[in-house]
């Protein structure tokens, strides 16, 4: 089974499917519509034949039950983040891992840098050649979900309900279930597949807000503009250090909130900044949109009115809500994960899945591991062994 999971997903990420957070369409990259065509190919190789793409370029199919029970689904998302190039990606296996550094293209993978490398020492490792990402997030969850439904059609005497899937684009820029027909896709409840480490299965996630503040200023000439000008590029900074110091992605870890700038641009006369707002916490979350709210208001109180203009919204919320009225669904991935000989690792979500938006659209929905690190940048990889485990996950939860 290695081999067949490298081989596809070797495959699979050579396609650039980088979503685009600036576009208007949907897709936002005319790659996933294309790459859309190419995963239905693939699920018609392996001999599924209710296959799929709508308008919107989802994809589903579904494996007809040779058995009662519940329906269940699987999903993963074909667009890679915009963080780091997805263009030409060239895999660099390392089978037999030995712990020295992988030397690449692009800076050498060293477990000096990441020691959790030598938690696969022995066995194979797979990452780009340091130039692009690898494309792990979530090419790896595509992978695993299409080998564990060939295993199943394979094994026909294997008994199990029927298995939905969906493949989502742009979900690295929160828009990968905006236009998801839940009552179509007819599960009563499902999985993504799109986690980290060996074993990692989360159900709780931060709630999740934008800000966009515009700010536009006076330009006067510099030698002539005592009591006239005003800064907007000043503003900008002014506004940026009233907010917790150390309440930032850099500074936080496990339950901790942050504040974090995304974008930062302007002149004297103009400028621009963008926030993303991440809390576990509802009451937490909802008081760091507030202190944003304020800290607009006290600068327009100093500056005048409208200097600052505030776009502020809810992207998604925390899942647990939902699965804990549901802990049937979590149960069932905890066992499926224990059956490989794994020791389930139940972890927060510091970030978000498709499924922390399907599960608040009526489709409960808990994400489980893929077997990847270091996803969104270079020094991402994989473990082929990992990717295994994760297929006999899948095939656990669909066979329980």
């Amino acid at each position: 089974m290695k081999k067949e999971i490298i081989d596809l997903f070797t495959r699979l990420i050579k396609y650039d499917t980088t979503s685009d957070p600036e576009s208007k369409d949907y897709p936002s990259t005319e790659a996933q519509v294309f790459y859309a065509d190419v995963l239905a190919g693939e699920l018609m190789r392996i001999g599924l034949k209710d296959i799929s793409i709508d308008r919107y370029s989802y994809v589903t199919a579904t494996l007809p039950g040779n058995t009662e029970g519940p329906t269940i689904g699987f999903i993963s998302h074909m667009d890679t983040s915009p963080d780091c190039s997805g263009q030409e990606i060239s895999p660099v296996i390392t089978e037999n891992y030995t712990g020295e550094p992988i030397i690449r293209k692009g800076p050498a993978l060293s477990s000096e840098d990441f020691p959790e490398l030598k938690l696969y020492i022995g066995k194979t490792i797979i990452c780009s050649d340091g130039t692009t990402l690898l494309g792990a997030d979530d090419k790896a969850g595509i992978t695993e979900i299409i080998t564990a439904v060939k295993y199943l059609i394979d094994n026909p005497h294997i008994k199990h309900p029927a298995i939905k899937i969906a493949f989502t684009p742009d979900e690295e820029i929160g828009a990968g279930v905006d236009y998801f027909d839940v009552k179509a896709f007819g599960c009563d409840y499902a999985y993504t597949v799109d986690g980290g480490i060996l074993g990692e299965i989360s159900y709780e996630n931060f709630n999740a807000a934008r800000a966009k503040i515009d700010i536009t200023g006076k330009s006067v000439h510099p030698g002539s503009s005592k009591g006239l000008m005003v800064n907007a590029g000043l503003i900008a900074c002014e506004f940026n250090s009233m907010l917790p110091q150390n309440e930032t992605p850099s500074q936080t870890e496990g339950y901790e909130g942050f504040y974090h700038l995304t974008k930062l641009s302007g002149n004297v006369e103009k400028a621009h900044l963008d926030y993303i707002i991440r809390d576990f916490d509802k009451v937490s979350f909802e008081n760091r949109k507030h202190l944003i709210e304020e800290t607009v208001r006290k600068l327009n109180e100093k500056y005048g009115e409208n200097t600052l203009e505030l776009d502020l919204y809810d992207e998604y919320y925390n899942m647990a809500e939902i699965i804990n009225e549901n802990k049937h669904v979590l149960e069932r991935a905890v066992k499926a994960i224990e059956k490989t000989g794994t020791e389930p690792l139940i972890e927060p979500i510091r970030g978000g899945t498709d499924g922390a938006r399907l599960s608040y659209m009526g489709l409960p929905c808990p994400n489980i591991f893929t077997g990847g690190h270091n996803f969104h940048g270079p020094y991402e990889f994989i473990c082929a062994e990992s990717m295994v485990k994760a297929v006999e996950t899948i095939i656990n939860i669909a066979t329980a």
